[in-house]
């Protein structure tokens, strides 16, 4: 099914060559309103960018071929004049004279382009709604927006009406339709993809992004914009989950957090897995970010780091969007949704020193995310914390529901890693979804992961699915998750024996953790408990022979007992385990210095 003409003209290419893509005007009859609904209302303009001829046999076919693809309305494509979202923009513009390289590049790799598709007014909000080409039905959830920015495409690939589609991302217009429609959605490192030829939202924040609801297409398509060989595949070493997000979420654990757990597991092993409490890690590892989150606002201390991330990216967002585009703006004075003219025309000031402010913050970000996760490291967090809006609701407008949706959304935008948004299914009539994050520029072993997982995902998905267990109990596993998260809290707060009794309580729940017994063996240590450590370290052992954490504090506790020789193999044995641990290095040095 191609999409529908809305206008008297489509344009049309004939084919590419050495003299670059070349376009036919063609004057067609107007079709009848009901194709629109067909095309679920994803497009703007009909397209026929056609792939050179095959190569002949014994030759590898194009690595495309015989996919199809739509792009979002802001793109150059020769000849013709891009709306971004506003029939204002496509009047006062004239027709590009030639196509952007990611259009051709995929075109030339052997994918046929069928249409452009709609963005919400000036690619700046995230709802997906555009009176004046139509809001993009939603085709997982037809009374719920879309999402946005790259509404259009997002709908035109969940809708089957073509197999990728290409969007920009600057503050989640591909993670948000992506989740919001239920497929996959790639961000990718800021930088990796061209901007050329694509209308700026946020210079420092924008991508080029793809949807997809193939794995193995996103991932081809990956290697064709980035330009990138296809190199040994390699498997996560960590993957970290962060609780505190997750813990925000009105949908149970086990059908979010718990599914990426369980398909780990099985594929590369418990020992792989990591929790963690994103806000702290954050608040410690990005200094500059912590002093704006100290600053008072109205004589009220900001709620977290995660929130002031947020207000940095929106920060850049419209900053970036004004000097840009702020003297077309009070020039046509263009008609626009409330809450992309709120943000755009209500008075705005910012010094040079605060601009730099937000550099250091982006920098930071960027490092704190590589040092967590180094090169074979994923974070994972959810998607959004809420579900979509109704096609007209007051979530639209809420500054609440946004400020929850950006916390998250922040963390990629402002760093400048790569994110895939991942399906999970329905839960409560409602899309569900999961994001992996890796370090700026590991994108090729992001998408690598995204393949391996997949299938495992999917089937933990359907088995959770068809669980009979009511939806709203929660599990055991879950529970154990939050008496450790507990635990960890008052660990920090330096309450030892409240700490104690959080992780007892999360072994009572899920006795096979390897994770609850090492935490509460380092309790132990603090309060001088060592053989009730030596025990707790262990038993964590046993379930999980690769857990560093276990074997060095069972060599503190081991060394504070007289056990000097078995202290010196613990901490040998985690340094083969984790050759950098600097704590194993320097416990084993001393030791041996002193038995000399």
């Amino acid at each position: 099914m191609g999409p529908p003409q809305p206008a008297n003209h489509v344009w049309v290419i004939l084919g590419l060559g050495f003299a670059g893509i070349f376009l036919i005007t063609a004057k067609l009859k107007k079709k009848k309103k009901s194709v629109n609904n067909n095309n679920f209302g994803a497009f703007i303009h009909n397209l026929q960018l056609l792939p050179p001829p095959p190569p002949p046999p014994p030759k590898a076919p194009l690595p495309l071929s015989p996919l199809t693809f739509a792009l979002s309305d802001l793109f150059d494509i020769d000849g013709h004049v891009a709306t971004f979202g506003h029939p204002e923009w496509a009047r006062t513009h004239e027709a590009a004279s030639q196509t952007c390289p990611v259009v051709s590049a995929l075109v030339e790799g052997g994918a046929t382009c069928i249409g452009t598709t709609v963005v919400d007014e000036l690619a700046f909000g995230l709802s997906g709604e555009n009176k004046h080409y139509g809001t993009p039905t939603n085709p997982a959830l037809p009374a719920r927006v879309p999402g946005g920015s790259s509404s259009g495409a997002a709908v035109a690939v969940a809708a089957n009406l073509v197999d990728f589609a290409l969007g920009v991302d600057t503050v989640g217009g591909v993670r948000v339709p992506a989740g919001f429609c239920g497929i996959l959605g790639f961000r990718p490192s800021y930088g990796a993809v061209s901007h050329v030829g694509s209308i700026p939202v946020s210079k420092s924040l924008d991508t080029i992004g793809w949807f997809a609801r193939d794995p193995n297409i996103l991932r081809l398509v990956g290697h064709i914009l980035m330009q990138v060989p296809y190199i040994f595949q390699r498997n996560p070493r960590q993957i970290i989950i962060a609780d505190d997000c997750f813990q925000q979420l009105n949908v149970p654990l086990d059908r979010s957090s718990q599914l990426v757990i369980k398909s780990a597991e099985k594929l590369f092993g418990r020992q792989v897995l990591k929790h963690i409490n994103l806000e702290d890690y954050l608040s410690s590892s990005v200094p500059t970010l912590k002093e704006l989150s100290s600053l008072k606002t109205n004589g009220e201390l900001k709620v977290s780091s995660l929130k002031s991330l947020a207000n940095v990216m929106q920060f850049l967002q419209r900053h970036e969007f004004r000097l840009v585009h702020e003297e077309w703006i009070n020039t046509v004075k263009p008609d626009l949704h409330p809450a992309v003219s709120a943000d755009l025309y209500e008075k705005f000031e910012v010094s040079d020193v605060e601009v730099e402010h937000f550099k250091s913050i982006k920098n930071e970000m960027r490092a704190a995310v590589r040092s967590l996760l180094k090169n074979e490291g994923i974070l994972v967090i959810p998607t959004g914390a809420d579900p979509p809006p109704k096609l007209g609701g007051k979530e639209i407008s809420s500054k609440d529901y946004w400020s929850h949706a950006f916390s998250l959304l922040s963390i990629a935008s402002i760093s400048g890693c790569c994110q895939v948004t991942i399906p999970l299914g329905i839960y409560e009539k409602c899309p569900v979804s999961v994001s992996l994050i890796a370090r700026h520029g590991n994108d090729c072993f992001l998408l690598d992961t995204l393949q391996t997982m997949y299938s495992t995902l999917q089937e933990q998905v359907d088995i959770a699915a068809k669980s009979k267990s009511p939806r709203n109990v929660v599990t055991k596993e879950e529970a154990a998750e939050i008496a450790k998260e507990r635990g960890n809290q008052a660990y920090k707060d330096k309450q030892w024996q409240k700490a104690i009794g959080f992780y007892s309580e999360a072994i009572k729940l899920s006795s096979d953790n390897a994770t609850y017994y090492s935490n509460r063996a380092q309790a132990y240590l603090e309060l001088g408990s060592y053989l009730q450590a030596e025990s707790d370290c262990t038993k964590a052992i046993s379930l999980d022979k690769k857990n560093v954490k276990a074997y060095f504090r069972r060599g503190r506790a081991r060394e504070m007992l007289g056990y000097y020789t078995d202290a010196i193999d613990d901490f040998q044995h985690a340094l083969v385990l984790e050759p950098t641990n600097k704590m194993a290095s320097s416990a084993a040095e001393r030791l041996r210095k002193l038995f000399q």
